[in-house]
């Protein structure tokens, strides 16, 4: 995600917050479409590596066991067969998700903190919002939930929704892998999984354009992506302003058809201004996932005589 650095640039924070305002206040009425690591070490501090404060504002994992690679090693055997075909079938698999995903409607719960030095939020922002189909079958997104922001040292902008949306539920499709340098790492196991492990990183950074940049996880069998850990690229650093993105983690589960869904992303990070480190926490859960049903609409019945 995209994070301001609103300490050093409080001349600006009127308008990126009231501009984050609108764009939120915006969501109801809007019809969207939606497709959806290299840890930096904090510069004084390490970042806690247990799970996420028990702390109201947090919003639970799913209630499936999420991946974990726990202290499995990753092996360098070779696969059983070429590395690019490999590469090659997972991004068709991950083509065909992505065309059954958009048929889907889901609640999506977002959550995000700042930490003080004590390790207690001292600001969050939240939404909840169903991602769902308008009558005439367009992707909307319908917020159900959001309470007052309560950020001070950071504020959302544009790139935080559009990589809620797009980065962190990653998606390496055929039309997006030219993009990508993919480089075969090795073979983990996954809990029960057996996976293929890739590091993804673009191959050049076009102006206004969002990447990810980290590790992803692939299922051996339906090769398919089942956990990424990266960040979104790149930083946006200006004279007057500082837009930095933390390092998260992705987790997909077998939701229906072998298709693997996000279901939870998480991030646990400093992110690095100039003024000093600002230790954030965002939680992002997908649920109540259902295929879209269509509907056939029948005009009005008329007699036809036989001639």
């Amino acid at each position: 995600m995209k994070f301001s650095n609103v300490i050093r640039t409080m001349c600006l924070k009127p308008f990126i917050l009231l501009g984050a305002a609108a764009l939120f206040l915006a969501l109801p009425v809007a019809a969207q479409d939606f497709p959806g690591p290299m840890t930096t070490p904090p510069k004084a501090k390490s970042a806690p590596a247990g799970p996420p404060s028990s702390e109201p504002a947090q919003e639970p994992g799913p209630p499936q066991r999420l991946h974990s690679p726990g202290d499995n090693p990753i092996t360098t055997d070779p696969p059983s067969q070429p590395v690019a075909e490999i590469i090659k079938r997972f991004a068709e698999r991950e083509t065909e998700f992505r065309i059954e995903r958009d048929n889907y409607t889901y609640t999506q719960a977002f959550a995000i903190q700042t930490i003080d030095d004590d390790g207690r939020p001292d600001g969050e922002y939240r939404m909840v919002s169903d991602i769902i189909f308008t009558p005439d079958s367009k992707r909307f997104e319908k917020v159900k939930f959001a309470p007052p922001d309560t950020l001070r040292r950071i504020s959302l902008s544009q790139q935080d929704l559009d990589d809620v949306r797009n980065v962190q539920p990653f998606v390496l499709t055929t039309t997006e892998l030219p993009k990508y340098n993919v480089t075969y790492v090795g073979r983990q196991q996954v809990d029960e999984l057996s996976t293929y492990v890739f590091d993804v990183a673009p191959k050049t950074i076009e102006k206004n354009q969002r990447y990810f940049q980290g590790r992803v996880w692939v299922d051996d069998k339906d090769l398919q992506i089942v956990m990424t850990d990266g960040k979104a690229v790149p930083d946006i650093i200006t004279k007057n302003n500082e837009n930095v993105f933390p390092r998260f983690r992705t987790y997909r589960q077998n939701i229906e058809k072998g298709y693997w869904f996000p279901v939870f992303t998480r991030a646990d990070d400093y992110l690095h201004f100039r003024s000093g480190d600002v230790h954030i926490r965002m939680t992002v859960k997908y649920s109540n996932y259902k295929r879209y049903g269509s509907t056939v609409k029948m005009g009005e019945a008329k007699e036809i005589k036989n001639p």
